[in-house]
């Protein structure tokens, strides 16, 4: 098919590559502003601010190092659009100091629920996060100033090179990637674990007997309840859902990138555009991974999506056939007044006169 429509097996797979990476810079602007959106309409959530860091980090992203990825990449690429020196440089310093932003920024998201976990009456121990972002950009920023270090663009005809794997860096490269990659990584593999730990503590502890609570009965239905279910589950799968799925994301998506900048230079500018947009669908994960997750999040939202769509009138109707709604209704008192022990009887022979008056007449 290639050869019908006059395009290479190269050409085609840069196509889809094109496209793909469309819809991953799309989701990453989309889902992030989105998020950003439910996060400063939900109140009461404790580790807003390093999740509104974290979207304006990826909101910076996808709009200032994808896009030169997508147009600007050098070959093998995706694009083929060629950078002066400056733009160049300028291109290296975002990409230097962005992703370095972005994985500090998860590990102090990761360290904040920690804290706020696993000690969470001790508030003196944890440190304001607007320290902690300080530090986060000020890291950022000297991993970034690195890539000013290293070699200057090459002239027109050669590719410019101006990604941080291919030879953005120079010499910095490997200590740029141990502190950008592999200190982010060890912090929240420390925080994602000892929050798992914790959780599986919790549910294996058996529950205590509350207060003034009445001894089970003997009947058959409470010898049935106790019975263990046909298919256990493990107490503690629910609490290993979210460290899990936090430390498969970062390192699906940030561990081949991390070690393409530790291999040699032409090996890296090889796998330079996979890499690079792997890399890259972290920043379209972080809203689905990060903000659905939380229960406050998802309340919001389906708030606003309650607000935003017309309610049908069928739906209020069968509320009422609702087996809880329905349950209630039966459990109401009688509206009329209740009959007293001396006047139950009074009505019963009212009732026997009436129904022997009816016969006599009907004979």
């Amino acid at each position: 098919m290639a050869n019908a429509t006059g395009l290479s097996a190269p050409e085609v797979a840069a196509s889809m590559g094109l496209i793909l990476a469309a819809l991953v810079e799309a989701a990453a602007l989309l889902g992030n502003g989105a998020l950003l959106v439910l996060v400063l309409r939900t109140p009461g959530l404790r580790d807003a601010l390093y999740l509104v860091h974290l979207c304006v980090v990826d909101l910076l992203a996808a709009a200032s190092i994808m896009p030169l990825g997508l147009l600007a990449a050098p070959p093998p690429g995706l694009g083929r659009v060629r950078l002066g020196p400056a733009p160049c440089r300028a291109a290296r310093f975002l990409s230097a100091a962005l992703l370095p932003a972005c994985t500090l920024g998860v590990a102090a998201l990761g360290l904040a629920r920690y804290r706020l976990i696993v000690h969470p009456l001790r508030p003196g121990a944890r440190p304001p996060p607007s320290l902690v972002l300080t530090a986060v950009w000020a890291a950022a920023g000297l991993l970034g100033a690195l890539s000013l270090l290293g070699p200057p663009p090459a002239p027109p005809p050669a590719p410019a090179r101006c990604s941080v794997l291919a030879g953005g860096l120079g010499p910095f490269r490997p200590l740029w990637a141990l502190l950008a990659f592999a200190l982010p990584a060890l912090l929240l593999l420390g925080a994602y674990g000892s929050i798992f730990l914790v959780a599986r503590r919790a549910a294996l502890r058996p529950p205590r007997p509350a207060r003034g609570s009445r001894p089970r009965s003997d009947s058959l239905d409470s010898r049935l309840s106790i019975l263990p279910p046909l298919r256990p589950r493990p107490p503690w799968g629910k609490a290993a859902l979210a460290p899990a799925l936090a430390v498969g994301q970062f390192a699906a998506c940030w561990l081949p990138y991390g070690c393409a900048c530790l291999a040699p230079a032409a090996q890296a500018a090889a796998a330079e555009a996979a890499v690079t947009w792997i890399a890259y669908s972290a920043f379209a994960a972080h809203p689905f991974l990060y903000g659905l997750l939380q229960r406050p999040v998802r309340r919001t939202l389906g708030r606003l999506a309650r607000r935003a769509l017309p309610r049908s009138p069928r739906a209020c109707a069968s509320r009422a056939w609702h087996p809880r709604a329905l349950l209630q209704h039966l459990q109401r008192p009688p509206e009329g007044p209740a009959l007293g022990p001396s006047e139950a009887p009074d009505q019963g022979r009212d009732l026997t006169e009436r129904e022997s008056l009816s016969m006599s007449e009907a004979t």
